[in-house]
């Protein structure tokens, strides 16, 4: 006699667990969506035709769910608005909205959809993860009603939330998060009362999860990793690239490195506003990325990963950002230096201006250390060292420490920090280091045509990011972006 379906789906749960338990790694994957926008419209539409435009993303999704889960990954990130995209007011957005319930309730959509009010979207993506037995990450938008008793309520009588939710292998809701920083155009949402700290027990390990813009604020990002300790951060996000040091694949393996977890990025594809750039990332570098301008189409991208990557063997030791900037004196004092502008920064940089040698370039208290060697000094290209140390008060307030060796756009120095993709100088070797007065770097070292170099740098446990092997590409950034959360 065969075994009835519910029976068949607990023997491959079960099967799924042990699986899991019996290996100290597990497979990850991430989805980079080009997602189906809804057309524009100053007037919200029917609930109907709503579900029918994220119904037409969802089928993608689903699509690369199952071919995720029969290439043996057990959990899977989709992107930031995936589902629905972002052409909305705070009117235009309710038809898309969805009462989400906290995860206490220990619901499974799939089986039981009628518990709650109708949730089509989580009873969808809840059968996603268990058909396919893998769990599921989608951001979905979240509705909360509110009263006059309530003095943060706004006038429509709602909140709306930008919200993460994972189901488990057997459908369940087992996290839910509502995005606290947001974006300046994320005029549609509110933020929570309070930040979040969400986090989740697997048998492959403790994840937590936040939203795109939240990474560069110490709640949650910092919090979940070094008060929580969690293991992986999952990341769904709608990142636009930003040269020189904030490009999704650059920033987030840094941020990987720098803060020791693995890192689940899933991004939006849509070139005409800079949106792509996915990855996999470990402590010691990326396992997978996908970085594409050229095409509009979407990318699977799956890698295997330490479930505990504290733990692991290959965990980089801790660092001490400014030992060994402060041990040494300032190399080769100059008065050259010039100031220039990266993403509305006002930098101090010097020019690096011979085949090899050791350079300092100081602002305010930071001073960045470079000891290079060109492979071959190219006259139609211009390199400076430079530093920031202070507000960056454009998109959102916060303080920065950057020491960076990078390319100018051209060889006249007023174009220094203007965005560059390309580069045809080779170095022989670099070590970039700076006295930095957090513990919250980032090691970057991007290639020419936005390529990660995973392998071909280390950080040491002194706070010098070296070149491991002579760079095998030329070299458009080296950079170690500090986070200073604590002045905030």
């Amino acid at each position: 006699m065969l075994p009835s379906q519910p029976l068949l789906h607990a023997a491959v749960f079960a099967l799924a667990a042990l699986q899991a338990l019996a290996s100290d790694t597990f497979t990850a994957a991430v989805y980079e969506h080009a997602v189906i926008l809804p057309d524009a419209t100053d007037e919200p539409v029917s609930p109907d035709d709503a579900l029918a435009l994220m119904n037409k993303n969802m089928d993608v999704l689903e699509g690369a769910i199952k071919e995720a889960a029969q290439q043996g990954a057990h959990i899977i990130v989709t992107p930031e608005d995936g589902i629905y995209g972002w052409r909305f007011t705070r009117e235009t957005i309710y038809p898309y909205l969805e009462d989400i319930p906290d995860p206490a309730v220990n619901w499974i959509p799939c089986t039981d959809p009628t518990r709650f009010a109708p949730a089509p979207v989580q009873e969808r993506l809840s059968c996603m993860a268990r058909n396919n037995s893998i769990y599921v990450v989608a951001n979905i938008g979240d509705k909360k009603p509110c009263n006059s008793s309530d003095a943060g309520c706004p006038s429509d009588g709602r909140y709306q939330y930008n919200t993460d939710v994972v189901f488990d292998l057997e459908g369940k809701l087992v996290a839910r998060y509502h995005k606290y920083n947001l974006f300046m155009p994320e005029t549609q949402f509110d933020y929570p009362k309070e930040p979040e700290a969400v986090t989740f027990e697997t048998p492959f390990g403790k994840f937590g999860i936040f939203t795109c813009f939240d990474i560069l604020f110490r709640e949650p990002a910092v919090v979940l990793v070094s008060e929580l300790q969690v293991d992986t951060v999952l990341f769904p996000t709608a990142w636009m690239n930003v040269l020189p040091f904030l490009t999704a694949v650059e920033f987030h393996s840094a941020w990987a490195m720098g803060m020791g977890v693995n890192f689940l990025a899933a991004n939006t594809h849509y070139t005409s506003m800079s949106m792509t750039g996915s990855g996999i990332y470990a402590p010691d570098g990326a396992r997978t990325y996908y970085y594409n301008m050229k095409t509009e189409d979407g990318r699977l991208l799956i890698a295997e990963l330490d479930s505990h990557p504290r733990l692991s063997p290959a965990s980089p030791p801790a660092v001490n950002w400014s030992l060994y900037a402060l041990s040494v004196e300032r190399f080769s004092p100059n008065d050259h230096d010039f100031r220039g502008r990266i993403f509305y920064d006002w930098f101090t940089f010097t020019e690096v201006t011979k085949s090899e040698g050791n350079l300092t370039v100081c602002q305010k208290d930071l001073c960045c250390h470079l000891s290079y060697k060109v492979a071959g000094k190219r006259e139609d290209e211009v390199y400076v060292l430079g530093a920031f140390d202070g507000l960056h008060v454009v998109e959102g307030q916060y303080y920065l420490q950057i020491c960076t060796l990078l390319k100018c756009k051209t060889t006249d120095l007023n174009t220094c920090g203007q965005p560059v993709e390309t580069a045809q100088t080779k170095f022989e070797m670099f070590s970039l280091s700076g006295t930095f007065g957090t513990n919250y770097v980032f090691p970057e070292v991007l290639y020419s045509g936005v390529q990660l170099a995973p392998g071909e740098f280390e950080v040491l446990n002194d706070g010098r990011l070296i070149s491991k092997t002579r760079p095998t590409k030329p070299v458009v950034t080296v950079t170690l972006f500090g986070r200073w959360y604590e002045k905030d």
